[in-house]
């Protein structure tokens, strides 16, 4: 179903937000280049991807990546990391919107499907330098950056366990000793408001500050034909990040980054496709609705909410020493984050399957490096500390699935520890050959209490007070890298590698089954061979990036999903299969004319299993029907193309147009492959006016322009629930319309 443009809101409500922003355009402002323009976009980005003392340009890092700078995430309209999902070949930055703010990423065919948050990811995230415990939590509001690196392919060398896949490093701005100021007011057809500020300078001659506030008031995209408020969606967010920056002299500085947040919201907005739905719906008066795989409307009788608050410290201090003409960096990072939630899981307009959720994390880590240069070896090294207290407890109310219904609820707590040294050394080989060698030790330990959901041992408030699985394991792994880089020009360069990367194991705090035990899992190991090629031509007018890459994964740990008429849902944590993942990729960027930006992006990735050994399928057998399924969460084809125009306005200023198309194939959700993420073409625009010498920029900015469904999972339920066919199915928003203005002071 076409999501219907004229709503609470329509292009009377843009076109007056148009006329009040202009006419708060007659301030004075610095001069700048227009934002979102040509050189904006071409601007070449430094990335901290190899933990040098210093950044680097990502044309000289034998990496491959994309990287954002601030000013580009301001162009692109960057509300969070999901804003990204679509850009970057064979990548996924999805939320799974079984629990809001959930990340379930995926990068080269490597990702998780599940919201347990004691599941480890395979693409980790980190924030200033600090690795985030959970998933849960992730894909928090976004502003005032100083960039976003993604790193595709195996990073376990530098950055440790769980980045099989990959490495999201989300920077914010820096305090300076020179005074700015930027505000940004922006609103959609849906009103989606964001208002946000910083203001940044020098506090004394040793110390600078920058305050950062963010607030968002979004009204809600989607239509509950269950409820007489047919508006859902709803949320509310807030954060206000201080930093500070102290000199102490003789090379040493101190930089202290504080975040407080929260985030109120509504429930799950969850379809489900089962054939039996909208008579379901129709027995309690609900008519009409469309459950399509191409429809946006819900029908859901628990509308629910989820909310989050968060507090994180992180204190970075670098000091430059004599030895090896160096530096010293130690990050100590702290994070609290507590949410709950209340979802409709059967996502029907009857009561059948709710679900309530707790979350409570607190972690801590440092790590200790140093990098510096002898002579022809530049050497990175360093050794890190990782400790997190976990709990979790789930609530599931099923008063269909037995006589009297069902009210159970389970869960548990968690202590994990992890350990690690690294050392990275790049060897020139005369002037042309780079030959890197490196490896690193990790080792981890992980206690759990977890009580099995059906037994009923815990409450959503009280916690457990008892607990029928107690365990405790340690997992450890060596991870090497051999590397060569061959700098052909200033301008090109080969490379190519070899290394290893593994998952920690772990423990399913959901254990919805008394069959089966949370056991702890294997670890997953991973090894990469990859071999890619940066470019540029034409004085920087023309670049191009690509990469091969073969992966085999052993033990590759896996969350079953499996349709259950009892519990609703069972969820297993196993090692499963081997598997190898193969592909390519390529981003590609020219500047047609001063005025005139061309850029492009393709990815394919092909995986198959080698091996299986558990009942993926769900048949009830292992044999060559589990050994022919798809790898979940691997599309084939992802790729994407834009341009970027900059039309000079003379004395009047300049006007930049920009227009990204980018497509992902379908792929399956669940390892029996019932469940699927849809095909996705995704069509953006914005169109920007800069004054001459104002400081401001408005822009008219539209995503999803042709209103392509799109889900944060596709869960199969059992037929008593919907028919069948039936499904829990997050669903993502349709076309947005909306206007920004920001200003640079």
């Amino acid at each position: 179903m076409e999501r219907p443009f004229n709503r609470k809101s329509n292009l009377t409500l843009i076109s007056a937000c148009s006329l009040t922003v202009l006419s708060l355009s007659c301030g004075a402002g610095s001069a700048q280049a227009a934002e979102g323009s040509v050189s904006t976009i071409m601007e070449e980005v430094e990335v901290t991807a190899r933990k040098r003392a210093r950044a680097e340009k990502l044309q000289e890092v034998p990496v491959a990546a994309t990287a954002y700078s601030g000013e580009q995430l301001e162009a692109l309209q960057t509300k969070d990391l999901e804003s990204l999902a679509f850009k970057m070949p064979n990548v996924q930055l999805d939320d799974i919107g079984t629990t809001r703010n959930t990340a379930n990423f995926t990068i080269r065919g490597l990702g998780v499907n599940s919201s347990i948050p004691s599941i480890d990811p395979t693409v980790g995230v980190f924030v200033d330098g600090m690795y985030m415990g959970i998933n849960t939590g992730v894909i928090m509001d976004l502003f005032d950056l100083e960039g976003i690196e993604v790193l595709r392919g195996p990073q376990g060398l530098l950055f440790g366990r769980n980045v099989t896949g990959g490495a999201v490093l989300v920077k914010t701005a820096k305090p300076s000793d020179e005074f700015s100021s930027k505000f940004k007011v922006s609103t959609t057809d849906s009103l989606d408001t964001i208002v946000a500020g910083s203001v940044n300078g020098s506090i004394s001659e040793s110390v600078n500050g920058r305050l950062t506030a963010y607030y968002n008031d979004d009204q809600g995209w989607f239509e509950n034909l269950a409820s007489d408020n047919d508006e859902f969606g709803a949320s509310q967010t807030w954060l206000v990040r201080p930093a500070f920056s102290f000199d102490l002299g003789e090379g040493t500085e101190l930089l202290v980054r504080l975040e407080r947040g929260e985030s109120d919201a509504d429930g799950v907005p969850g379809q489900n496709r089962g054939e039996l739905a909208p008579l379901i719906a129709a027995s309690v008066g609900v008519t009409g609705w469309d459950n399509s795989d191409d429809s946006f409307e819900l029908a859901i009788d628990e509308e629910g909410y989820s909310d989050a608050e968060w507090s994180q410290v992180i204190a970075e201090f670098n000091r430059d020493v004599a030895f090896g003409n160096g530096t010293v960096t130690n990050i100590l990072g702290w994070r609290e984050f507590y949410g709950d939630g209340i979802g409709d899981i059967d996502s029907l307009p009857i009561f059948a399957f709710h679900a309530a959720t707790v979350i409570d994390q607190n972690q801590i880590s440092n790590e200790l490096r140093y990098s510096g240069r002898f002579g022809a070896t530049a050497l990175t090294t360093g050794v890190y500390w990782f400790s997190q207290e976990l709990e979790y407890y789930e609530n599931r109310m099923l008063p269909l699935s037995a006589p009297g219904g069902l009210d159970w609820t389970g869960g548990g707590v968690q202590d994990h520890e992890a350990l690690g040294a690294f050392a990275q050394a790049d060897i020139d080989l005369g002037d042309a050959w780079v030959l890197t060698l490196g490896g690193r030790y990790s080792t981890e330990e992980k206690d759990a209490k977890i009580a099995t959901i059906p037994a009923n041992l815990c409450t959503i408030d009280d916690g457990c007070v008892a607990y029928d699985f107690e365990d405790s394991e340690s997992w450890s792994a060596f991870t090497p890298k051999v590397g060569l880089q061959w700098n052909l020009s200033d301008n090109t360069q080969l490379y190519g590698f070899w290394t290893k990367g593994f998952r920690s194991g772990g423990y399913n705090m959901r254990n919805t089954s008394l069959v089966y035990q949370p056991l702890p899992t294997d670890q997953e190991e991973q090894t990469s061979f990859e071999i890619g090629a940066k470019s540029e031509w034409w004085g920087g007018r023309l670049r191009a990036n690509m990469a091969l890459f073969h992966n085999t994964i052993d033990d590759m740990q896996r969350e079953l999903n499996l349709q259950d008429p009892i519990v609703g849902v069972v969820q297993l944590i196993r090692n499963t299969a081997d598997a190898t993942i193969r592909g390519a990729e390529l981003e590609f960027m020219a500047a047609l004319s001063d005025t005139l930006l061309f850029t492009a992006n393709l990815g394919y990735v092909d995986g198959d299993y080698d091996d299986v050994w558990f009942d993926i399928s769900g048949d009830g057998v292992v044999d060559d029907t589990d050994l022919g399924l798809d790898i979940p969460r691997l599309a084939p084809w992802t790729y994407g193309v834009g341009l970027v125009h900059d039309l000079a306005l003379g004395s009047a200023g300049t006007l930049t147009s920009r227009i990204n198309f980018n497509h992902r194939d379908a792929s399956p959700y669940t390892d029996n492959n019932l469940g699927m993420l849809s095909e996705v073409d995704m069509l953006d625009f914005s169109i920007g006016y800069s004054p001459n010498g104002s400081g401001y920029h408005l822009a008219l900015f539209g995503k999803n322009m042709l209103d392509e469904v799109s889900e944060g999972n596709d869960t199969q339920l059992p037929v008593t629930l919907g028919g069948a066919g039936a499904t829990f199915t997050p669903l993502n928003k349709g076309r947005i319309v909306g206007v920004e203005l920001t200003y640079d002071l």
